[in-house]
């Protein structure tokens, strides 16, 4: 008897930024991304160097500490609130707490999702590509949507 075939993943290429102020944190994130073909991970420590990775770079996705030691989670999603809701990129919250007030705000001022710590390799390998997908259909269509119609 054959064991069962692993499921096959296919992986969307794109951009995926981590803002994380925990060094352990930050390499467990790098090396679940690094398994993933085609998917570059760019990194942040702080909350105001990921406000301006994410507008310089454009990156598909967000992963975003919520505890941050210079503003926190929901200070980034405000900053980030003119991308977010042009859809130019998507932000997935991540957090060791319970549901809080602030992941509520949050979700409310656009971000994505909210994945709970520690990061395992099945949420990483599985839903990291889903999302990274769906945010690029996304764009592409508020693209579609904001190009001249001749």
């Amino acid at each position: 008897m054959q064991p069962p075939a692993a499921p096959s993943r296919t992986v969307i290429p794109g951009t995926v930024l981590c803002i994380e102020d925990h060094p352990v944190n930050m390499e467990l994130v790098e090396s679940l991304v690094a398994t993933l073909a085609g998917v570059t991970l760019l990194k942040a420590a702080t909350g105001r160097e990921g406000v301006r990775l994410a507008l310089e770079a454009q990156p598909d996705l967000v992963l975003l500490d919520m505890n941050l030691p210079d503003i926190g989670g929901l200070e980034v999603v405000r900053a980030l609130n003119e991308p977010i809701a042009q859809r130019r990129f998507r932000v997935i919250l991540l957090t060791a707490d319970t549901l809080s007030i602030d992941v509520v705000k949050a979700l409310s001022l656009g971000a994505h999702a909210y994945w709970h710590k520690p990061l395992t390799a099945e949420r990483v390998q599985v839903e990291l590509p889903r999302a990274l997908q769906s945010a690029q259909a996304d764009r592409a269509r508020e693209q579609a949507r904001a190009a001249p119609r001749r």
